[in-house]
């Protein structure tokens, strides 16, 4: 009778172990979507005009959507796969371009732009 006994306890055992590993496995998964979609709702499908990577049916955007979701099970964070991304297809591929010297011009101009327009205008209020 003890064996029997020990036999259901392991089973039950079993089962509950394998619901747990399934519950984690299925908020694992969850996390993964979640930050797939954060990352291609930032991506530019080159295929279509102006259009997220996530918003897309194209089949350009569901290669990029398979490779960004296999390089997070990877372990890669969201900063290494976008320089992955920038290698291989450009910066065009970003709506928000990266912020480095190359840049620099793209996102100084306003701003140097802003200087002389005021500059320009103190300069004519003085003269009156």
């Amino acid at each position: 009778m003890k064996l029997n006994h020990s036999y259901k306890f392991f089973i039950l055992f079993n089962i509950i172990f394998a619901l747990v590993l399934i519950g984690i496995e299925i908020k694992a998964d969850e996390i993964i979507n979640k930050k797939v979609k954060n990352l291609t709702l930032e991506l530019r499908c080159m295929t279509c005009q102006n259009q997220s990577i996530y918003d897309s049916d194209a089949e350009f955007s569901n290669d990029i959507k398979k490779i960004v979701r296999s390089q997070f099970i990877e372990g890669k964070s969201e900063k290494e796969i976008k320089e992955f991304l920038v290698l291989r297809y450009g910066e065009y591929i970003l709506f928000k371009p990266l912020f480095n010297y190359k840049n620099l011009f793209l996102w100084g101009f306003p701003f140097t732009l802003l200087l002389i327009g005021l500059i320009f205008i103190v300069l004519m209020a003085r003269k009156k």
